[in-house]
C-alpha cells in the first residue's frame, strides 16, 4: 500500500518528519519499506499483512497515525442524499442473491463534462501509482485509496434498458474488460449485467461496452460490498488482478460504502460538473456487535508495565474503539466494524502496546531489576583493543607511577608533571603524562631479550597539571620495531616499519569505530605526523629521534610511535551500523597515469578530484607508484583509479568520458600534473 505524507495531512495533523513518521509507523506494526521524496511530498509504501484491511486505504493509515501523534482523526461531512425506495421509473436494482451482494447503492449524475482529472488529483494517483484515465474515473480511483471502497462508474447512455442486475453469471458469457481482455465466465463469477449483457465482473473489473470515455454525459455511480470468498475464486479463475479485487476479497468495511460514495458524488460534481439525480440502493448489512470487558490489571499483569486509565483510553479512542467505565478498573470496549480482528481482550492490549510502543514495554520480569549499567566509554576502549589486537598487536601494561629520570627523556622541561609527595621509591616519583616513554622502555626490554620485531599497544591513562589542577584521561600509544618478512607471490619480502605502518594501523582504529572526517598532516618536525579529526589534531605519529632511542639504550634500530587522546576520539565514534543496500548496477573503472611534482600534497589532490567527480565517482585511490630512470627528478609517478557507479542505471561511455576528461583537467590546471 502506497500513501503520500501530505495526503495523510488531509486527515490528521502531523508535526514529525517523514523520516520519523515512517519509524514510528513501523514499530506500530506498519512496516514501512521504503521511503522516497517526491517533490514536495513523501511516498510510504507499507507492508500491509492479511488481517488488516482497513490498512489499504488513507483514511485507515491516518487512524494508525492519529493514535500515534494523539492527534484527532478529521471527520468529513456531505450533503446528504435522499436514497428512494421505490423504483423510480429510471433505475432499477435486482439484486438476484443477498449473500452474494449484501449491499448494493447505485447514483445516476446527469450532465457531467469528461476530461482531465486536475493536477492535483493526477498527481496523487501517480505518486501512489496509479495510471490518470479521465476526470470521472481517477475520482473512483482516487476514492479507492482513500476510503479503501472500491467505486465503478458505468456510461448511463450505454446501459441497455433501465435494470442494474447483480447475478452469476451464465455458462459461457463472455465480456471485454476495459483492460481489453475477452474473458470467458461461469455460474462461479459474480457479474453486474444490464437488461441483455454482462457489463462488469463484480469487484474485480468493469467492461469496455459501458466504460466512461470524453463523450460521457451521464453515468451510474456503483459502490457494493461483495462476499470475499467469491471474489477471490473468480480472480483465481480469470486470472486477473486489480485494486479493486485485493480489497474486496479482504473484505469492505460497509460502514465506508455511503461515505466513499458521497466523497465521489462530491468530486464529481465539483470537477465534473452535473448533479446527482436519483440515489437507490438494496440491501442493509449489518455487522455484528462484539464488546469486550479489559480489566486493567490485567494489561499491567501482561506488559508488565502501569499504564495509566487516561492512556489507555486515549489511545483506544484514537483507534475507533468505543470505551466506557463498566465497573471498578474494568472498561467496556466496542469493537468498531474495521477491525474484526479484534476478538479478545487481548488483542486489546496487543493494540495498547503496539501504540504504547513495544521499546515501552520491560523484556524481563518486573519483580527482577538488575542494576547493570553499561559505560560507554568502557566498551568503546574495549572495541579499540579488540580492533588492535585483531590486527596483530600485543597489549602491554605499563606503570602510572614512573621515575623523573624516564619522564626526563621525552619530556624535559616537565610541562604538565604531577609530582608524588611521598613517593614509595624512585621509580614512582612522578605520574606519566604520556604513554610513549612507558612503550620505548618495552621496546628496549623486548630488544635486550633478543626479539626482532616488536609491535605493541597500550590504553591507560595519562595525567596532567594545568592552572594548579590536574586532569586525568585516557591515551592511546601504539609503538613498532623491526623486520617482519612477508611472503608474496614473487618471494620472501623483509618489510621494516616505518610510519605509514603505523598510519596504517591508526586509519583502521578510526574507520571501524565509526569516524569518517579524518586527515593526517605533516608537522612544522618532518618526523611527525599530526592526525586531526574535524580540523583538530588528537595525537601525533612519529619516527623517535636518534638522540631519544640512545635515552632507552636502542641502538642501529628505527622505532615509530603513535599517541593519541583517546576520549576525543571517541568523542567522535559512532559505532552504529547502517545497512547500504548491494548496488543493482556495474560500476567502470579508469585510471590515471600521471607525474606530479614531489612537494604535492596526494590528499588535496584526491578530495578534490572527489569534489569534482560527483555524484556518479564512488571511489579513488592510488593504486601506484613509481620512481625509476624514466621519471625526472623531483617528481614522482603515480597511478590513479577512478570508479564510477550509479544507483538509477547503468553508466554508458557517453557519460563517463567527459566526467573523466573533466578530472583529468582538474588535476593538470590546479595540480600541474603530467598526464602520462
Amino acid at each position: 500500500m502506497q500513501v503520500t505524507y501530505n495526503w495523510l495531512k488531509d486527515f490528521v495533523e502531523i508535526n514529525i518528519a517523514p523520516e520519523e513518521l515512517a519509524e514510528k509507523l513501523t514499530m506500530a506494526g506498519l512496516e514501512v519499506t521504503s521511503l522516497k521524496p517526491a517533490g514536495e511530498d513523501w511516498v510510504f509504501e507499507i507492508e500491509v499483512t492479511s488481517n488488516r484491511p482497513d490498512w489499504l486505504s488513507v483514511v485507515g493509515i491516518a487512524r494508525e497515525v492519529s493514535a500515534i501523534t494523539g492527534k484527532k482523526l478529521a471527520q468529513r461531512k456531505f450533503k446528504p442524499v435522499v436514497y428512494t425506495r421505490k423504483q423510480s421509473g429510471e433505475l432499477s436494482i435486482d439484486v438476484q442473491d443477498k449473500k452474494d451482494c449484501p449491499l448494493y447503492t447505485a447514483k445516476i449524475i446527469r450532465g457531467i463534462r469528461v476530461s482531465f482529472a486536475p493536477d492535483w488529483l493526477r498527481q496523487r494517483l501517480e505518486l501512489v501509482g496509479c495510471r490518470s484515465i479521465n476526470s470521472i474515473v481517477d475520482i473512483t480511483n482516487y476514492v479507492l485509496f482513500e476510503y479503501g471502497e472500491p467505486l465503478h462508474a458505468f456510461d448511463l447512455g450505454r446501459l441497455e434498458g433501465k435494470n442494474i442486475i447483480v447475478r452469476r453469471a451464465k455458462d459461457g458469457e463472455k465480456i471485454i474488460t476495459i483492460d481489453g481482455q475477452s474473458q470467458v465466465l461461469g455460474p462461479n463469477i459474480l457479474v453486474i449485467a444490464d437488461k441483455n449483457r454482462v457489463v462488469a465482473v463484480a469487484g474485480i473489473m468493469g467492461g469496455q461496452d459501458t466504460e466512461v470515455s470524453y463523450s460521457t454525459k451521464d453515468i451510474l455511480l456503483e459502490a457494493a460490498v461483495f462476499d470475499p470468498l467469491i471474489i477471490r475464486r473468480a480472480r483465481q479463475k480469470l486470472g486477473m488482478q486489480s485494486e479493486s479485487a485485493y480489497r474486496f476479497e479482504r473484505g469492505i468495511n460497509p460502514q465506508i460504502v455511503e461515505e466513499a460514495s458521497q466523497r465521489a458524488r462530491e468530486l464529481i460534481e465539483e470537477i465534473g460538473g452535473g448533479k446527482c439525480v436519483i440515489a437507490q440502493g438494496q440491501g442493509i448489512l449489518k455487522a455484528k456487535k462484539l464488546n469486550i470487558s479489559l480489566e486493567l490489571k490485567r494489561v499491567e499483569k501482561i506488559l508488565g508495565k502501569s499504564i495509566s486509565l487516561g492512556r489507555i483510553k486515549g489511545i483506544l479512542g484514537y483507534l475507533g474503539f468505543k470505551v466506557a467505565p463498566k465497573r471498578k478498573n474494568i472498561l467496556g470496549v466496542s469493537i468498531p466494524v474495521h477491525r474484526q480482528d479484534v476478538a479478545r481482550e487481548e488483542d486489546l492490549i496487543e493494540e495498547i502496546a503496539r501504540i504504547l510502543g513495544y521499546d515501552e514495554i520491560p523484556t524481563t520480569l518486573p519483580a527482577i531489576k538488575p542494576q547493570i549499567t553499561i559505560d560507554k566509554t568502557r566498551s568503546l576502549i574495549t572495541l579499540v583493543k579488540n580492533i588492535l589486537v585483531g590486527l596483530g598487536l600485543n597489549e602491554v601494561v605499563t606503570y602510572s607511577l614512573i621515575s623523573r629520570e624516564l619522564s626526563a627523556k621525552l619530556n624535559p622541561g616537565k610541562e604538565g608533571e604531577i609530582e608524588i609527595l611521598n613517593p614509595l621509591s624512585k621509580e614512582q616519583e612522578v605520574l606519566r603524562t604520556a604513554l610513549a616513554s612507558g612503550l620505548l622502555d618495552c621496546v628496549s626490554r623486548n630488544l635486550n631479550h633478543k626479539q626482532d620485531y616488536i609491535n605493541i599497544f597500550e590504553v591507560a591513562k595519562v595525567f596532567a597539571k594545568n592552572n594548579n589542577h590536574s586532569k586525568e584521561g585516557f591515551n592511546l600509544a601504539i609503538a613498532l620495531c623491526g623486520i617482519k618478512p612477508r611472503l608474496f607471490k614473487q618471494g620472501l619480502v623483509k618489510d621494516e616499519v616505518g610510519i605509514l605502518h603505523l598510519k596504517g594501523l591508526v586509519e583502521t582504529v578510526l574507520s571501524r569505530v565509526g569516524i569518517k572526517h579524518y586527515c593526517f598532516k605533516q608537522e612544522d618536525n618532518a618526523e611527525s605526523v599530526g592526525v586531526y579529526i574535524n580540523k583538530e589534531r588528537i595525537g601525533l605519529l612519529l619516527e623517535v629521534g636518534r638522540g631519544n632511542l640512545e635515552k632507552f639504550e636502542i641502538k642501529n634500530r628505527k622505532v615509530v610511535v603513535a599517541e593519541l587522546s583517546l576520549e576525543r576520539l571517541l568523542a567522535e565514534a559512532g559505532t552504529q551500523k547502517k545497512f547500504v543496500p548491494l548496488p543493482l548496477y556495474p560500476g567502470i573503472t579508469r585510471d590515471i597515469s600521471l607525474l606530479i611534482n614531489e612537494k604535492t600534497v596526494i590528499e588535496e589532490m584526491i578530495l578534490a578530484v572527489q569534489e569534482k567527480g560527483k555524484p556518479w565517482l564512488r571511489e579513488v585511490r592510488v593504486t601506484d607508484y613509481y620512481r625509476g630512470k624514466q621519471i625526472p627528478l623531483g617528481f614522482k609517478g603515480l597511478t590513479i583509479s577512478c570508479f564510477y557507479r550509479s544507483d538509477e542505471r547503468t553508466l554508458t561511455e557517453t557519460e563517463i568520458h567527459p566526467l573523466h576528461a573533466a578530472l583529468v583537467a582538474v588535476l593538470e590546471e590546479r595540480f600541474g600534473v603530467k598526464i602520462r
